[in-house]
């Protein structure tokens, strides 16, 4: 049976789709916290990055990216001993929530980062309680808390979480 909710290579056509969601996501749940100024750049890989795009019959649903750590991210610094990986812009449309998008996104993340030697990690709002629930129910390890700034004047608190330790890989996307 074909999997409804494929995951695939996120491609430069995809981004008004994926501004789209964004903006559903952030007018439904607000995020992102700061709502970027070219949101199409913001969701541009980043670092060393790749990004990933969920469909369900034929429109987009889903997306996340997976970067290099910055300097300043809170979750990587909380991984001792572990190169990590940073999982970056998760979000699914509101209408896609309880359908196992954003369980599909992060294995996908959490994959590529064990391709690339590392550990998966990200960091969320402690008041965004249904990720914090998501991530906990798919067993990514507490990391602790710290601070985090996203622009020149947020300064947010940050719960940081890591992938388990094998990954818990699901069915790749066909190239």
């Amino acid at each position: 049976m074909k999997d409804a909710t494929p995951v695939r290579e996120r491609g430069e056509d995809d981004l008004a789709a994926c501004v789209a969601v964004l903006h559903a996501v952030h007018l439904a749940a607000g995020y992102p916290t700061v709502w970027p100024d070219d949101p199409a750049s913001w969701l541009g890989h980043g670092a060393g990055g790749r990004a990933w795009v969920a469909e369900r019959s034929g429109r987009i649903v889903g997306h996340v990216a997976l970067v290099r750590p910055a300097a300043d991210d809170v979750a990587p610094s909380l991984l001792r001993h572990e190169p990590a990986a940073v999982v970056s812009r998760l979000f699914v449309d509101p209408a896609a929530r309880g359908l196992r998008v954003g369980a599909r996104l992060l294995a996908r993340a959490a994959d590529e980062a064990h391709v690339r030697g590392a550990r998966a990690v990200l960091d969320v709002v402690t008041t965004d309680t249904a990720a914090i629930a998501l991530y906990e129910r798919l067993g990514w390890t507490f990391l602790g808390t710290g601070r985090q700034r996203w622009s020149p004047t947020v300064s947010v608190t940050v719960r940081c979480y890591a992938a388990p330790a094998v990954s818990p890989s699901l069915p790749r996307e066909t190239p």
